[in-house]
């Protein structure tokens, strides 16, 4: 389904290249490293005292803290004792800063990339939609289904996803990234690829040509 959306890109005038990024197979162990690591540094400030629900039990303030995030839902608390391990002595090198040697990593991978091409396009997941709670307990599933997207993240570069069509009667879509702070650069390419699909199958009326935006 995206290898036909991209043809259809190409059909709308698109000139189409294959790019490299080797760094993405990286992209989502360093991306959970960083983002539970931060999780669990802004989180820190919600213990009952200074900020979120008290805990309770009066006059026991160990006891009133260790049962303050307990409002906190299962996910979250997850990520506050991954990026709480991520950062502990001991763990803080071997974890913590090589995810983010990682992330510079993704990001020279993508800025080498837009030195030869305008638009990199992608399938958004990598697998078809779950069904409704599936991962619920499969959290690993859950993060590797970010394996497409976390590498943007990552970068620090605009992307847009956009409906490419359907496989086995389920939606998929197509990632569209463009370098920074080029977000008009990649809305343009979003509304000609969506006009081309608009306009697929349909043939122009007698005596009009079929326009679309390069």
């Amino acid at each position: 389904t995206v290898e036909s959306a991209v043809e259809r890109l190409a059909d709308a005038g698109a000139t189409v290249e294959t790019v490299s990024l080797p760094s993405v197979e990286t992209a989502v162990q360093a991306y959970y490293v960083i983002a539970t690591s931060e999780a669990s540094s802004n989180l820190a400030r919600f213990d009952g005292v200074r900020y979120g629900q008290s805990g309770g039990h009066d006059g026991d303030w160990n006891e009133s803290f260790a049962e303050s995030p307990s409002s906190f839902g299962p996910e979250v608390k997850r990520r506050i004792l991954l990026g709480t391990f991520a950062l502990s002595a001991g763990y803080q090198d071997k974890y913590y800063r090589k995810a983010q040697d990682a992330r510079a990593w993704v990001r020279r991978d993508f800025d080498e990339a837009f030195g030869d091409v305008d638009v990199v396009a992608s399938p958004t997941m990598p697998v078809l939609p779950f069904k409704t709670g599936e991962t619920l307990d499969d959290p690993l599933a859950m993060y590797l289904a970010d394996a497409n997207t976390t590498p943007v993240n990552l970068a620090g570069v605009p992307s847009i996803s956009v409906p490419a069509g359907r496989a086995d009667g389920l939606p998929v879509g197509l990632q569209l990234t463009a370098g920074r702070f080029e977000e008009t650069k990649l809305l343009h390419v979003a509304r000609a690829f969506e006009r081309a699909q608009r306009y697929e199958g349909r043939r122009p009326r007698s005596g009009c040509r079929r326009i679309l935006p390069r």
